[in-house]
């Protein structure tokens, strides 16, 4: 898995970190202070990953979200004030409830001990990511982004975001290096179609909300683990030989 790899590029909302249900959870909220109609109990993180790689060449994808949002729940605001509203509800739980998954930090301390380049590309916006480094306690305390990844690509980095590969064309480009020195970690669909796009080895990190496209997920993929635990067993296992 880490035979003649310099740099590991990980992915971060449903890798590193648990997210997904809380973006699930600021969403929700969002539907039932925006919407006149009743929240209608679908998937709701299937059909935010359907809406923004359907608004993926956008100039805001949130944007666009938003106006999706409040259209079909109608909502009696601009799309600008939707989004507004989106993110102030996101603060709290940005900065207190987001957390790495467990071992997450052991596994990228490992690795950063052991000489890799470690790298965050991600479509998180620029926001959020600022959020993170500076004001959750959580990630400050167990493996602060800004010491452990030496570059670090949120949303802003790129024009076009995953499933295109130009965030990990730029990485090679930024860090001079070849795709077979490269190992992308992701959890989604959408991310592991990044990562062939580009040309470099990745493996699959479980998460529960990407279970809509297991089957195609599974298909795709050679390595998977469970959890960082299996992971860390592996990747010291390597290591020692």
């Amino acid at each position: 898995m880490l035979e003649n790899k310099k740099v590991i590029i990980f992915d971060l909302d449903g890798t590193l970190i648990d997210s997904i249900g809380v973006w699930n959870d600021i969403d929700r909220e969002l539907i039932e202070t925006i919407g006149t109609i009743e929240f209608d109990n679908i998937d709701i993180g299937k059909q935010r990953d359907e809406k923004l790689k359907e608004f993926n060449k956008s100039e805001d994808m949130y944007l666009e979200y938003c106006r999706f949002l409040g259209e079909k729940y109608k909502a009696n605001l601009p799309k600008q004030e939707i989004k507004k509203i989106r993110y102030e509800i996101a603060a709290k739980y940005l900065k207190n409830i987001i957390d790495y998954k467990p071992d997450a930090e052991k596994v990228l301390k490992l690795l950063k001990d052991n000489g890799f380049i470690l790298v965050l590309a991600t479509t998180t916006n620029d926001h959020t990511i600022k959020t993170y480094i500076e004001e959750n306690q959580n990630i400050i305390n167990k493996a602060p982004l800004d010491e452990f990844f030496s570059l670090i690509y949120s949303k802003g980095a790129v024009k076009n975001l995953k499933p295109d590969p130009e965030i990990h064309y730029k990485i090679l480009n930024e860090l001079k290096v070849k795709r077979e020195e490269c190992l992308i970690v992701e959890d989604s669909l959408i991310g592991i179609e990044a990562a062939i796009n580009s040309g470099i080895d990745f493996i699959v990190m479980y998460d529960k909300f990407s279970d809509g496209n297991r089957e195609e997920i599974n298909r795709l993929s050679k390595v998977q683990f469970n959890d960082f635990n299996e992971m860390l067993e592996k990747i010291t296992e390597e290591l020692k030989k």
